[in-house]
């Protein structure tokens, strides 16, 4: 199906009440449904004959901590066929539950591991669903937004103790004051200093 508007149409009459919202902007269909429905509304853009949309570009989630439903989950589908793009999206609670795509779309397998690791979003029926990006043991979600930008832990090799340790974060190193004035006028102290030479010259 080339128009996106008859594409648009096509998916609201066929889904009807599984689709709460749609839109078409930047030449892309965007999506809003309930975590409910994302496996009947997958399987039929995925084989219905005239979508086709077989690729699962990405899965991803914006974090918004001040709202109940904290996370917007975002999946990208691409139809190769009729070279056009859909969106789909839902709001979630932090502590909920979400379907796997791993039974229509394989490669939703690391994508969803991924979205595990980083904001610790849970998946039903995940074959192997464990941290992929970082280390184990690893406390937290690093892209969540109440997350410390120097994180809980930091790695370094000990000499103590011949190997790599994990220890909580220190910051060694005192804050410094920055002088953010021109550098082709020299910053305070170089100033200062060129006073004090003019004045005993």
């Amino acid at each position: 199906m080339n128009n996106l508007l008859d594409l648009e149409k096509k998916i609201n009459s066929e889904l009807t009440t599984k689709i709460k919202k749609s839109e078409i902007k930047h030449d892309q269909i965007f999506l809003e449904i309930d975590k409910d429905n994302l496996i009947d509304v997958t399987q039929f853009i995925k084989t219905n004959k005239e979508m086709r949309f077989r690729q699962l570009i990405d899965i991803t989630v914006v974090d918004y901590p001040e709202q109940t439903q904290r996370f917007k989950i975002v999946y990208l589908f691409l139809s190769h066929e009729f070279n056009q793009r859909i969106i789909l999206s839902y709001l979630i609670n932090e502590n909920e539950i979400i379907p796997s795509l791993t039974s229509i779309f394989p490669s939703a397998n690391w994508m969803e591991r991924e979205v595990f690791d980083m904001y610790g979003v849970n998946f039903k029926n995940h074959p192997d669903l464990r941290r992929i990006l970082t280390d184990y043991g690893f406390e937290g979600h690093p892209l969540r937004k109440d997350f410390p930008l120097t994180g809980h832990t930091e790695v370094r090799y000990s000499e103590e103790h011949s190997k790599v340790v994990s220890e909580p974060v220190k910051l060694e190193q005192n804050y410094r004051n920055f002088d953010y004035e021109s550098p082709w006028e020299g910053t305070k102290y170089i100033k200062d200093q060129n006073e004090n030479n003019d004045k005993k010259n």
